[in-house]
């Protein structure tokens, strides 16, 4: 059954006052973050940030060369096998180094992954943990940090939630992202989620819980500074003052962790101010000409819901790439398909997805395999169109989606998070280099917003082009 926020915090003590400028003094000088994201939508709730697709030395060296406090680095790890993302984290690491070293540099590590639980774990954080040790660093403890206040994920008691306070909050082990065909779970409280994970390796006991009382309470430090060995911790967090409140416990209590986190975390750690949405007046459009290309992969039911209210709500061209016959390797498929995209966006915004009947296998890395397949022929199709000629703007939804949109449908290896679309979700990004310089790039995950989120991010964007097509036909 769901409760309302105030039933779930009833006892509990107020949130303390905490400003990021507060974190922010409290962590100057302090280790950049490098941030292995498992799909591009950690970036959501930062601002200012570079991001990179590529690890290679030189990509480090740029990000780091940037100056912010924090990087991110698209390892899209979560679509992957877990022997591919082992060693994705294994050679973001050992790079991250040899680079932070010619810059003198310390780095902290953060492991960002789903605000709902799916994704590699404990494989990720313990490979970090394995890096570090080899580089010659203590790592004292994982800390797990899943909350989302702006997607309505928070944890109490132990016990990870997921709703909004329309709908009420409901444990996340009963919600439609426990049954994920690859990441499934059963379990919601934190302590008992990492049991089930390592199965049975780590009992529920023997994993620290960091309660909100304590944190409210300001003696986050206090516990943190008995955790050591690599000890898992499991974080309550509703607020961002919470969020900043274990910031401040880290720091205060001198302990070197890996992060595994949601994506609000890094922004409360930096001490970065929520960023305003941004608006049609603030979204650079190259292409006035042409329509947006808005790429849905997800299966969530959110992203089915806002996928059904986008169409009714606005005029769009809609193409499908049918599952089914790319697995049957219909020759010629792709390119019909990239002829029909090119030719619509020189009339209107087109929405292209995949069919909605998802195809799953029988078994979790069969079905992660499907999954790779179909993204990877929407993608195709992307970059075919890009080439011909960009797009007014491209919005992707779905984590796999948007991670291969970007890196293989954009080529895009460079980028900088300019801001929010909505208070702290759904991610505009500005391409530094690839055939879409210049195109705004949305990264929208596919288990936030309501339902009437994506029309409203396309409506926005849409503006943004109006506005810029008559801003070049006054300086005609």
């Amino acid at each position: 059954m769901s409760q309302s926020l105030s039933e779930l915090l009833k006892g509990y003590p107020a949130a303390r006052a905490i400003s990021a400028q507060d974190v922010r003094a409290a962590h100057a000088g302090g280790s950049v973050l490098v941030v292995l994201d498992d799909d591009p939508t950690g970036t959501q709730s930062v601002t200012g940030l570079p991001v990179i697709t590529s690890w290679e030395e030189a990509d480090f060296q740029w990000a780091f060369s940037q100056g912010a406090p924090a990087i991110y680095v698209m390892t899209n790890s979560r679509s992957l096998s877990p022997e591919a993302a082992e060693r994705i984290n294994r050679e973001v690491a050992r790079n991250a180094r040899v680079a932070a070293r010619t810059q003198g540099l310390e780095l902290g590590f953060v492991s960002r992954s789903d605000s709902t639980l799916r994704g590699h774990f404990p494989l990720e954080p313990q490979t970090l943990i394995e890096e570090e040790t080899a580089a010659g660093h203590t790592i004292d403890g994982v800390l797990i940090i899943p909350a989302f206040g702006d997607a309505g994920r928070v944890t109490v008691g132990g016990v990870h939630y997921a709703g909004s306070e329309e709908s009420g909050f409901e444990p996340v082990g009963a919600s439609e992202f426990a049954q994920d065909a690859t990441f499934g779970y059963s379990a919601s409280n934190l302590c008992d989620w990492v049991e089930e994970k390592t199965h049975g390796k780590t009992p529920a006991a023997e994993v620290a819980h960091l309660d909100l009382t304590t944190i409210r309470d300001g003696r986050a430090a206090e516990l943190l500074g008995g955790i050591s060995g690599g000890r898992y911790v499991a974080c309550d967090a509703v607020t961002e003052e919470d969020l900043r409140a274990v910031a401040l416990g880290v720091i205060e209590s001198g302990k070197n962790f890996i992060y595994r986190v949601g994506p609000p975390f890094v922004r409360a750690f930096i001490g970065q101010e929520l960023a305003a949405p941004l608006t049609a007046e603030n979204i650079p459009v190259a292409a006035a000409d042409r329509g947006g290309l808005v790429v849905v992969g997800s299966h969530v039911p959110t992203t089915t819901r806002q996928l059904a209210a986008l169409l009714k709500e606005r005029e769009a061209t809609v193409i499908e790439l049918d599952a089914a016959t790319v697995l049957n390797h219909g020759e010629g498929y792709l390119d019909e398909l990239t002829e029909r995209v090119d030719e619509a966006l020189k009339h209107s915004t087109v929405v292209f997805h995949t069919s909605r009947q998802l195809i799953k296998g029988k078994d979790k890395d069969e079905s992660l395999a499907i999954a790779r397949r179909v993204s990877e022929a929407l993608v195709s199709v992307v970059n075919g169109v890009v080439h011909k000629a960009p797009p007014a703007f491209v919005i992707a939804k779905g984590g796999i989606t948007s991670s291969d949109v970007a890196s293989k449908g954009l080529e895009m290896r460079r980028a900088t998070v300019v801001g929010p679309m909505q208070p702290g979700i759904i991610s505009l990004w500005a391409a530094q280099d690839g055939p879409a310089q210049g195109t705004p790039y949305i990264v929208f995950a596919g288990n936030v917003g309501s339902d009437s989120s994506l029309s409203y991010v396309v409506g926005v964007c849409e503006q943004a082009a109006a506005n810029n097509y008559r801003k070049e036909l006054d300086n005609d």
